[in-house]
């Protein structure tokens, strides 16, 4: 049995959660991998991003964003509304701020010490929901769905844009 491991390298708008469609990036990591017969996992490390599995839909709207996108923002938002303020959510507390102030990165996820950029609960929540990692069959040499599912990546925070990682894992013969 082969194993063999890709990271892609996406980056999120910021502003609103970032839908991003990887099924190329799996298909390209499961021919890279030679692996003709096995499973491929997709992981995401971060604690505010999921990988789904979900139909493509060709309809598509000015920000990019293809509509069950939309439709699953808007069921997300009446089950988990957006994180305003400090009293939205219990998240973050006093002990998550000084604890974070305190790593040596800190300026990276409090930028100019705004506490602000925190505040990011409902992101937490909704990956939670979705999960952060999804499997499938590679069937000779080929990622194993109908040709309506696609693979999705998205960061549901909106604090600010960034870099994010995505794992790919091939596994067997």
């Amino acid at each position: 049995m082969a194993v063999y491991k890709e990271e892609l390298e996406l980056q999120s708008k910021g502003t609103r959660p970032t839908y991003i469609n990887i099924t190329e990036q799996v298909r390209q990591a499961i021919k890279n991998s030679g692996i003709k017969d096995g499973l491929v996992t997709v992981i995401s490390p971060h604690t505010t991003c999921s990988v789904f599995f979900e139909e493509f839909v060709h309809d598509i709207d000015e920000n990019g964003n293809e509509f069950l996108q939309n439709d699953l923002n808007t069921v997300l938002e009446k089950i988990i509304p957006d994180q305003v303020d400090i009293d939205t959510y219990t998240y973050p507390g006093e002990a998550h701020y000084q604890a974070v102030e305190a790593w040596p990165n800190a300026a990276e996820y409090l930028p100019n010490g705004d506490r602000k950029a925190l505040w990011n609960c409902d992101s937490h929540l909704k990956s939670t929901i979705l999960g952060s990692s999804e499997s499938f069959e590679v069937d000779d040499g080929d990622l194993g769905v109908g040709t309506t599912g696609h693979i999705y990546f998205v960061d549901f925070d909106r604090t600010r844009p960034r870099t994010r990682k995505c794992k790919v894992i091939v596994i067997g013969e």
